[in-house]
């Protein structure tokens, strides 16, 4: 068995609790923005105070479907993640983009397909880009479960309104431009002790303790977390785990560079043409698809 890291084993311990993914660590974070001067985030409801019932059986299902997706809504998921990976603390946690803060902003419309998204809708995108698998029906019960969870943990909070701690905060632009070799040393130094040098992450017994951030495994190429700005913004307040907001923003530019110049699934809207579908989909200085790094030219590859 692969002997892991001290903090692989925190992260495990957390899983085997049942307490949410890396819970121990997440927590320290709860308290950054009342610390650094900013109005706290939204509170949500304690997981204690999940009622009783049908009601509240719907709530736990959709909390377990969040920290377990693979396990709980295995159709659906084409990759080794759990969306507890990039909403952390069982997406609860606050500059996490947590539910609390997303589901109060539906209906909207997105650019990204051009139409007004239902909660629902949004829902299905994760699971077709960040999970690089299919989309649920809306009246799956994947669906209702996880909308569940997403309502009870809003309780309260205005609609309509972006609130404290939802999302991701965004990150200055660099002094530099992004680099990845500078990307490389950062990963190497904070990053390659959970990820793996390869970046692949870590298993124990089939499971991720640590997600793979690029590769067959990860998300594939229409997912947000590709975008650098995106990336940076989760890396630079959740990374490294427990110890969000050490990083400089350079680095943290840099480090989202370096992940992000690694192959991954195929975009799902992928024309057959490369260029044309940097055009149609990622026709942003944000996105490295269809663009040569490191001498390799991203999206032109199977991942693996």
């Amino acid at each position: 068995m692969t002997r892991l890291p001290a903090l692989a084993l925190l992260a495990l311990a957390a899983l085997g609790a049942g307490v949410g993914h890396w819970l121990p660590l997440a927590r320290a974070a709860d308290a950054r923005p009342a610390a650094e001067g900013r109005q706290p985030a939204f509170v949500p409801p304690p997981e204690s105070a999940i009622p009783p019932g049908p009601y509240g059986d719907m709530v736990r299902l959709g909390r377990e479907i969040f920290r377990h997706t693979r396990q709980n809504a295995p159709a659906y998921v084409g990759n080794g993640l759990d969306c507890a990976n990039c909403h952390l603390d069982a997406g609860r946690l606050a500059g996490s983009s947590p539910l609390w803060g997303a589901y109060g902003m539906y209906p909207q419309y997105r650019k990204k397909n051009g139409h007004v998204n239902s909660y629902g809708e949004r829902l299905q995108g994760c699971f077709m880009y960040s999970m690089n698998g299919k989309a649920p029906p809306l009246d799956d019960k994947v669906i209702v479960a996880l909308e569940t969870y997403s309502y009870w943990m809003a309780q309260g909070a205005p609609l309509g309104v972006k609130l404290p701690g939802a999302g991701y905060p965004r990150v200055p632009a660099p002094a530099k431009a992004p680099d990845y070799a500078r990307g490389q040393a950062v990963f190497d130094r904070d990053c390659a002790l959970c990820h793996g040098a390869d970046g692949q992450g870590q298993q124990v017994a089939g499971r991720y303790v640590f997600p793979p951030l690029w590769g067959k495994d990860s998300f594939n190429w229409g997912a947000g977390m590709h975008e650098l700005d995106k990336a940076t913004a989760f890396i630079k307040a959740n990374m490294p785990l427990g110890r969000g907001g050490m990083l400089s923003d350079q680095d943290a530019w840099d480090v989202a560079m370096f992940m992000d110049a690694h192959e991954r699934p195929q975009d799902p809207r992928y024309t057959g043409d490369l260029a044309a579908t940097r055009k149609a989909f990622h026709d942003t200085p944000m996105s490295l698809y269809g663009r040569r790094v490191n001498g390799h030219l991203l999206g032109s590859q199977p991942a693996r």
